[in-house]
C-alpha cells in the first residue's frame, strides 16, 4: 500500500502523513528520461492518479471516485494553502469577511471555460445552487455552514447560517463548474463527466484505462504560468517505477530516500514537510486515562525522539504538547509555554505522576495499583500501517520498561476505525491537525460537541473530551476576526491541552514529496513553502502552476 493511491487517501483524513514503509532493493540506480521536451513545451511524468487497477474515465469534481486532475480542471475560488491556513486566489481574486457570518469574494474578470465561452458569476450562483439542491455534491460541506448566497454584479456574498469566521476555508474551496453544460446534467450524482469542460490550466488530453495526459489551456487565465504543456499519469505507480522511470514528481514514503531516490539521479529531492500530529489517544471515559496524572505521566515516560526516529526513519520531528503543527504554524505559538510546549522524557516525574494517580513500583520493578496489581494497557493500531506499528511497539517498549503490561492489537482498519469511533479502546493511534485552520485542529481535537456515547460513533474528539475552558475559548475563537484577538485565545487552547492533555502527541506526520529537478524546478520545499507536497485535491494548482521549466 503507498499513499498515493485513491484509496489511501481516506487514510490521510484519517491520519494526516502517515506512511507505509516499503523497502526498495534497488538503491542508487540510473532514472531515465521521464519528463520530455516537446515542440510545444515541456511534458511532466507524475504519479498524481492511480488506477484500481485500471482508471475509469470520472472527472465529476463532486463525484468521490472521481479522478484526482478533476481538481486541476475545475477551480475553486480559492485554493487553501494548509502549511499556513493561507488562501491563495484563483476565480476569487479577494475576500473580506466585514463581520463573523458575512464574506464578500470578488470574482476575476476575462476567464473564460476550455470550451471559449465566458466564466461569469452566474456560474459560481449555479454551482452553489447546484450542491445546495443535491446535498451528495457538497463534498467540502460547505451548505453545513452557508444560509444563503448572493451574487451582483462580479461581487459574491456568501451569508453563513452563524457566525463562523473558519468557515471561509470551507465555504471559497468549492470547484466551479459552468452552467451552460451543468444545468442540462439530468443526474449529476451519477454523472461521470467524461468530456469535461472547467477554467484551470489543463484539459483532459488522451485516455485509455492504463494512462491519460492532461493539456496545457492555452485560454488560461494565467497560462504564462502553466510550465508543463502536458502532464502524463499512468495508473500503476509503483515506488521501483517511481525511481526508475524518471517521474518528475510523486508522493511515497520511501524507506532510506537518500538512496532510493536522491541518488537514483542528478536533480532528484524530496521534501517531508509535517501534516498533522500523530497521538496518542487515551479512552477518557475509562480509568485511569479520564485522571490527568495518569495522562501525565504517559507523557513524561515518553522518548518522543526515539518514537519519532523509529516510526518514521529520522524524517519527522516529536512532537510537543501545544497542539499546534510545528513549524507550520510557528507564528500562533504561545510564547510563555514553557519550552514551546516541548516534553523530554523524565521518568521520575513520571512515576510521581503515575502516583498521584494511584499507580507505584513494586519490589519487582512493576506499576502498580493499591491492590498491587500490574497495570495493563492496550495500543490499538491499523494493521499493516507499518510505520505507526513501528511507532507503537517503540512506546511499549518505554512504557513496560516503566513496568506497564502493555499488549499491542492490530485491527483490520475498518475495526479499527469503528471500535476508536464508537469508544472501544484504551489507547489508540490516530493524528490530528494539518487543515490549515487554528480553529477547526483544536475544534476536532477538543470541543464537546462531538461527545456522544460510548457505543455511538462520533466523527471527530474520539477520546471524548470535554472542558467548559476549552469550548469557551473555541466559541469565542470561531466568531473573532481580528487576528491578534485570535492569537491571544490561540495560547489559551495551548495552555488548555498542556494542562489536560487530552491527547499525547508523540511525533509529526510527515507529507512525502519526491521531485526531479531535471525538467521542472521551484517545487515546494522548507524555503518556499507555497504548498504541500500532495497531489490530491486544489492542492496540485498551487504547484502546477508555479513550478518553472528547465531551459
Amino acid at each position: 500500500m503507498t499513499l498515493h493511491t485513491r484509496r489511501t487517501r481516506r487514510r490521510l483524513a484519517l491520519a494526516v502523513g502517515a506512511g507505509v514503509t516499503v523497502a526498495l532493493l534497488a538503491t542508487g540506480c540510473t532514472g531515465s528520461a521521464g519528463g520530455t521536451a516537446t515542440g510545444g513545451g515541456t511534458t511532466l511524468l507524475a504519479a498524481m492518479d492511480n488506477g484500481s487497477p485500471t482508471f475509469t474515465r470520472n472527472f465529476n469534481p463532486f463525484s468521490a471516485s472521481k479522478r484526482t486532475t478533476a481538481n486541476v480542471i475545475y477551480e475553486p475560488l480559492f485554493v487553501p494553502n494548509t502549511l499556513d491556513g493561507t488562501l491563495v486566489p484563483f476565480l476569487g481574486t479577494a475576500y473580506t469577511q466585514p463581520d463573523p457570518s458575512t464574506i464578500v469574494v470578488t470574482l476575476r474578470d476575462g476567464v473564460k471555460w476550455q470550451d471559449g465561452q465566458d466564466f461569469s458569476a452566474k456560474d459560481v450562483a449555479f454551482t452553489y445552487q447546484l450542491i445546495k439542491d443535491t446535498p451528495a455534491l457538497d463534498t467540502t460541506g460547505a451548505w453545513q455552514n452557508l444560509a444563503s448566497v448572493d451574487v451582483d454584479g462580479s461581487t459574491v456574498t456568501f451569508h453563513l447560517s452563524s457566525k463562523n469566521v473558519p468557515a471561509v476555508s470551507i465555504v471559497l474551496n468549492v470547484p466551479i463548474v459552468p452552467e451552460h453544460l451543468w444545468s442540462s446534467v439530468k443526474d449529476p450524482v451519477t454523472y461521470t463527466d467524461e468530456n469535461p469542460v472547467g477554467t484551470g490550466p489543463y484539459q483532459l488530453g488522451d485516455f485509455n484505462e492504463n494512462q491519460y495526459t492532461i493539456t496545457k489551456y492555452a485560454g488560461y487565465w494565467q497560462a504564462d504560468k502553466v510550465a508543463a504543456s502536458e502532464v502524463i499519469l499512468p495508473a500503476s505507480n509503483t515506488q521501483l517505477d517511481v525511481v526508475n522511470k524518471g517521474y518528475d514528481w510523486a508522493y511515497a514514503y520511501m524507506s532510506d530516500v537518500q538512496n532510493t531516490w536522491v541518488k537514483a539521479a542528478a536533480g532528484n529531492s524530496y521534501w517531508f514537510p509535517p501534516g498533522g500530529t500523530i497521538a496518542l489517544l487515551p479512552n477518557l471515559t475509562k480509568a485511569p486515562y479520564n485522571d490527568v496524572n495518569f495522562r501525565q505521566g504517559l507523557s513524561l515516560a515518553l522518548d518522543r525522539t526515539k518514537i519519532a526516529d523509529v516510526a518514521e526513519e529520522s524524517y519527522v520531528d516529536p512532537a510537543g504538547t501545544s497542539g499546534l503543527l510545528l513549524p507550520n504554524q510557528k507564528d500562533w505559538l504561545d510564547p510563555s509555554l514553557a519550552k514551546g510546549g516541548e516534553v523530554d522524557q523524565d521518568t521520575t516525574a513520571a512515576l510521581a505522576a503515575f502516583a498521584k494517580a494511584g499507580y507505584t513500583k513494586d519490589g519487582s520493578g512493576k506499576l502498580v495499583d493499591a491492590s498491587g496489581t500490574q497495570f495493563a494497557v492496550t495500543i490499538s493500531t491499523v494493521n499493516g500501517w507499518n510505520d505507526w506499528l513501528r511507532g507503537v511497539q517503540e512506546v511499549q517498549r518505554q512504557l513496560e520498561a516503566i513496568g506497564m503490561a502493555v499488549t499491542v492489537d492490530q485491527p483490520q482498519q475498518a475495526a479499527f476505525e469503528q471500535a476508536r469511533a464508537q469508544g472501544d479502546f484504551d489507547l489508540a493511534m490516530g493524528s490530528f491537525g494539518g487543515t490549515g485552520s487554528l480553529y477547526n485542529d483544536f475544534n476536532q481535537l477538543m470541543s464537546s460537541e462531538f461527545v456522544v456515547p460510548v457505543g455511538q460513533t462520533a466523527s471527530a474528539n474520539f477520546e471524548r473530551y470535554s472542558s467548559p475552558a476549552a469550548d469557551a475559548a473555541l466559541a469565542e475563537l470561531k466568531v473573532t476576526v481580528d487576528e491578534n484577538a485570535q492569537k491571544k485565545i490561540g495560547y489559551q487552547l495551548q495552555q488548555t491541552m498542556t494542562a489536560d492533555l487530552p491527547v499525547v502527541p508523540l511525533f509529526y506526520g510527515g507529507l512525502w514529496g519526491l521531485f526531479s529537478d531535471a525538467h521542472f524546478t521551484n517545487w515546494p520545499s522548507a524555503d518556499h513553502p507555497y504548498a504541500t507536497p500532495a497531489t490530491w485535491g486544489a492542492n496540485p494548482l498551487l504547484i502546477l502552476t508555479t513550478i518553472t521549466a528547465v531551459s
